[in-house]
């Protein structure tokens, strides 16, 4: 039996980037997290320590900074995919560049001061190879709830189950969701903010029977509304809230008054997509 090396990348993780950029009195911020991780010709530093074809992940990390400066920051996307396309352009030895970006809003209080917006995190994740281009957006931390409009029951009975069915119930969770653009240009914010609104749209307005009926309807808004985009994978945690029993102390709870559970809980996912796009160049789900 033969043991061999087997697919692998290398790069730097989590290099914090805060960008102001100066318009007179006016200024503008962007906040990232980027994430590098380059593949291709890297068998011999695993093999024999020779680091010949490594670029070392302190020059990754220059790399973002500089780029920040002479480039300026806008969209993760647009970002994202100049950083990808330096390495892969100059870096002989490497013939795949994944950039991860995780863009943190900021909410404008003046001029000069702005206020950080916790609702949820913009996403990117952009992979370049000599070949192909994929880019991917997408959200996580998005916490959504429908106080009614929500049942469960009709489920599949054996020994161990204990959950009552019911026809009214809290439907909560915290999205994360991603979706495949296809092409690697686009108006990116404007993409973004419509994927957005109709995921939320969709969550909203549908009369929800199941977790997994929600899923659909909101990747299915998404691809509806948005031409540019091929596939959505959303996850969706269900955020569980239980009735809490007041008969102890004479009191009635008529749905009013609950516990939000933190685990264990639910964990449903999906993908959405077109039946007529090309297949994707590189994992994404990752």
């Amino acid at each position: 039996m033969a043991i061999v090396l087997g697919p692998n990348r290398y790069g730097k993780a989590e290099t914090r980037l805060v960008r102001v950029h100066r318009d007179g009195d006016t200024h503008g911020l962007v906040d990232f997290n980027v994430s590098v991780a380059l593949s291709g010709d890297l068998a011999a530093t695993h093999l024999t320590g020779d680091n010949s074809h490594v670029l070392p992940t302190d020059s990754m990390k220059n790399t973002v900074y500089a780029f920040a400066k002479q480039h300026g920051v806008a969209e993760p996307e647009t970002f994202a995919l100049l950083l990808a396309r330096h390495f892969v352009e100059t870096q002989d030895h490497v013939d795949s560049a994944r950039v991860t970006v995780e863009s943190f809003a900021w909410d404008r209080l003046g001029p000069h001061s702005f206020q950080r917006r916790g609702d949820h995190t913009r996403t990117t994740v952009v992979t370049v190879t000599r070949e192909t281009t994929q880019v991917v957006s997408g959200v996580t931390g998005l916490v959504l709830m429908n106080t009614t409009a929500s049942e469960f029951h009709g489920f599949v009975k054996d020994r161990y189950t204990t959950l009552p069915e019911t026809t009214e119930r809290i439907l909560a969770t915290a999205v994360d969701a991603k979706w495949r653009h296809l092409s690697d240009t686009a108006d990116w914010d404007k993409s973004f903010q419509g994927a957005l609104d109709a995921m939320t749209n969709a969550f909203v307005n549908t009369y929800s029977l199941s977790l997994q009926q929600t899923l659909l309807s909101m990747g299915t808004s998404v691809l509806s509304s948005r031409p540019e985009l091929a596939e959505v994978r959303l996850a969706l945690p269900n955020k569980h809230h239980y009735l809490v029993d007041l008969s102890p102390f004479g009191l009635a709870n008529d749905n009013e008054v609950f516990i939000a559970g933190d685990r264990p809980y639910g964990l449903i996912e999906g993908t959405v997509t077109r039946d007529d796009v090309p297949p994707a160049s590189a994992e994404w789900y990752l």
